[in-house]
């Protein structure tokens, strides 16, 4: 390279043509800095280095510049300030060390700043330009990466851009929080003024005018409406202008390959808009033909959305009018659309047409809004839109369907009609447990049944079997309907409740003892089999740790077992063994009727029973009777809440009859289908732990004796 200074001038000029190539090279700049490390040896040489620079500079700056360069800020003419005269060659920003543990302090924090405005830029290198999904449009409905994100070299700052003319999102921040431009800015552009003349619109042709009477649209409804035609080229688009009161603000075009486009910066707003001014009711549709086949069903009182249906319902909250860019045509026409009382929405009935009508459904307030449900074209298939109804079952059919619009569903609203099927089914009894299911106690009977989804309260003094009873319960419902069941059994260990239901099921006692020596020890054959009935009858819902469980960690674990096992049935025993977990301001009679709220929601969502256990409190003057349901302790809503509620109460005085006597008391049953109240007597097998209708019984005149088999 050092040649080169020695060539003529002549010559310099034949290789100023590849010079923006040596420029480049790392060649070049290491001979354009290897002269300062003569200057020491030889001020002579180089100073006549730095002249012949000099003169080699004005012959190649026309060339090397894209721009003209002026003297004054070439880089060869920059004074040398005591320093080489050639240190001013590179511009360059100093490099920065991304290791360096400040450098990344700032990266860090940066990026904690970003996405509090909802950008990730974990994956983002400083010093260029990163493509994202913008938090504000979300890319729109192709979900392009339209944002531009710039982080400085430095990690100090960061930018960004979205480059969606529907968004507009600007902003930048800085590490040091000098400044912080977050808010999304949309952009604002001016609308323009078109006439039918400036957009070259002209009279539809016989073609299009053929093209409309195949989908039963008539001459006369396009005229009114203005359905005009653009010449693009060859082809004719049709083009269905936007007017509001008299002036055209906007065209949509569409070929007839069912292509669209609209014109840029014109003003969105429903087409037809004029048609419903003073109108208390509007009919909406999905696309401007929509709208034109309600006009030839009678309805004038009909606007179609100028930009389609979106592909799903957004899940975040509605945006502000400011920020409802995607919707804006619906806040344009707001004037128009708060007189409207009742407003029917018939968007098309594929999957983007729904979520359009849940769109504009929630910004309108579906309190006022109608939907309609298209015609069934087959078994499994419905008509699809307003046009199709029209072409296929004509203007009549597509009438009876928008005046057959049902109120749009709004959540926790009902009518009956909602409900029919179901009481159909349960009219006819075609599920099969509309009476209850029968206890496996004739006597019990006649009381109570078992229905699913009710909440069934058990209480009862100390050692009375209620445990006891609600097992030989589970037991029957196994064996006689084959149910599945839960148990949050807390005051008993697991060995000691299995050995009471195997007792039940084998119908042997467990061990050898006392209690069952009139009554043969079940075998080890049949030990093993009972272990497979309990394994595949109960789920066992325990918690190991030191604390106790609450009511919603048991639920969750209930809702679980309904999933995962099928159970049919809940037994909570008892209420004084949960965590009762309360605010300070909360009674315990509210705490004990947002708890039975809880279980009995669980009850009806799952169509599961559940059995409740409650002691009752102190009885000052016990009397040696059976207590009532308003003695339990904690709260009247014990009584209040439940479905049904069961008083167990054992004999303990051999002068009032057997010890083996067991007094059930359906003390409540809200259901009358399945039960009344009354007392059943049962006697109890202590080798066995079975309970079986006592002879001594008092009669009870038979009720529903023909409601099962």
């Amino acid at each position: 390279m050092r040649f080169l200074l020695r060539l003529p001038q002549t010559h310099l000029r034949k290789l100023s043509c590849s010079m923006s190539v040596l420029m480049s090279s790392k060649q070049f700049f290491e001979f354009c800095l290897l002269p300062s490390s003569f200057a020491a040896s030889s001020p002579s040489y180089a100073r006549g280095l730095q002249r012949q620079l000099s003169s080699v500079s004005r012959r190649f700056r026309p060339v090397l510049a894209s721009r003209p360069v002026s003297k004054s800020s070439s880089p060869y003419h920059q004074r040398p300030n005591g320093v080489s005269p050639f240190t001013s060659l590179s511009r360059a920003p100093n490099p920065v060390d991304l290791e360096d543990g400040a450098v990344q302090s700032r990266l860090a924090n940066l990026r904690l700043k970003l996405a509090e405005n909802g950008i990730d830029a974990q994956n983002c290198p400083s010093g260029q330009y990163s493509g994202l999904i913008c938090p504000e449009c979300e890319g729109g409905d192709s979900g392009e990466k339209s944002l531009s994100l710039f982080i400085a070299a430095d990690c100090s700052s960061a930018t960004w851009n979205c480059f969606r003319g529907k968004c507009g999102l600007k902003g930048g921040v800085r590490v040091d929080g000098r400044f912080t431009t977050s808010a999304a800015v949309p952009v604002e552009k001016g609308e323009r003024k078109i006439t039918v003349e400036s957009l070259e619109l002209e009279p539809l042709c016989n073609e299009i005018e053929d093209y409309f009477a195949a989908r039963m649209i008539s001459a006369e409804t396009l005229k009114r409406n203005r359905v005009m035609q653009k010449r693009i080229g060859d082809e004719i688009i049709i083009a269905f202008t936007y007017w509001q009161r008299g002036e055209l603000v906007s065209c949509k075009y569409r070929y007839l390959t069912k292509k669209f486009f609209q014109e840029k910066n014109t003003r969105r707003i429903f087409y037809g808009l004029d048609d419903i001014e003073k109108a208390s009711e509007i009919i909406i549709v999905e696309g401007e033909i929509d709208k034109l086949a309600m006009e030839e069903a009678g309805f004038r009182n009909c606007v179609s959305v100028p930009d389609g249906a979106p592909a799903s319902v957004s899940s975040k909250e509605t945006p502000s009018e400011d920020k409802d860019t995607k919707y804006k045509f619906l806040w344009n026409c707001n004037d128009y659309l708060k007189k409207a009382s009742r407003i029917v929405i018939a968007t098309d009935g594929d999957g983007a047409g729904q979520a359009l009508a849940e769109e504009v459904a929630r910004r309108l307030g579906k309190e006022r809004c109608w939907r309609v449900k298209w015609p069934k074209k087959s078994d499994d298939e419905h008509y699809k839109d307003a046009n199709e109804v029209l072409m296929s079952m004509g203007p009549h059919s597509l009438s009876e369907a928008v005046r057959s619009a049902e109120p749009y569903p709004i959540q926790g609203l009902f009518s009956f009609k909602d409900f029919f099927d179901e009481i159909d089914a349960y009219y006819h009894r075609t599920h099969g447990h509309e009476y209850g299911v029968s206890t496996g106690w004739k006597t019990l009977d006649n009381f109570y049944s078992v229905v699913p989804g009710e909440l069934t309260v058990v209480t009862g003094v100390p050692n009375s079997g209620k445990s006891e009873w609600i097992d030989a319960l589970l037991c029957n419902l196994n064996h006689s309907v084959g149910w599945k069941f839960a148990l949050c059994s807390m005051e008993n260990k697991v060995r000691d409740h299995g050995r009471k239901l195997l007792e039940k099921h084998v119908k042997k006692p467990f061990f050898d003892a006392d209690y069952g020596r009139s009554v043969p020890r079940m075998s080890v054959e049949e030990l093993d089999e009972g272990k497979l009935w309990l394994d595949d009858t109960f789920t066992l819902i325990r918690c190991e740790l030191d604390s106790l469980p609450s009511i919603g960690w048991v639920l969750e674990r209930a809702k679980a077992a309904v999933l995962r096992h099928g159970i049919r049935g809940l037994v909570i025993d008892p209420y004084n063994e949960l965590d009762h977990q309360r605010t300070q301001r909360q009674t315990e009679t509210e705490y004990v009727s947002q708890m039975l709220t809880k279980i009995k929601r669980f009850a009806q969502h799952h169509s599961c029973h559940v059995w409740f256990v409650a002691h009752p409190k102190q009885l000052q003057q016990w009397d040696g009777g059976p207590p009532n349901l308003y003695d339990i302790s904690g709260s009247a809503h014990f009584i209040n809440k439940c479905d049904n509620g069961i008083v167990i109460h054992r004999n303990r005085d051999e002068k009032a009859g057997p010890l083996d006597l067991v007094q059930i008391c359906v003390r409540k049953v809200r259901n009358k289908v399945a039960g009344q109240i009354g007392d059943a007597y049962l006697c109890y097998d202590r080798a066995t732990g079975l309970f079986s209708d006592s002879p001594i019984t008092p009669e009870k005149p038979e009720r529903r004796s023909s409601r099962r088999p």
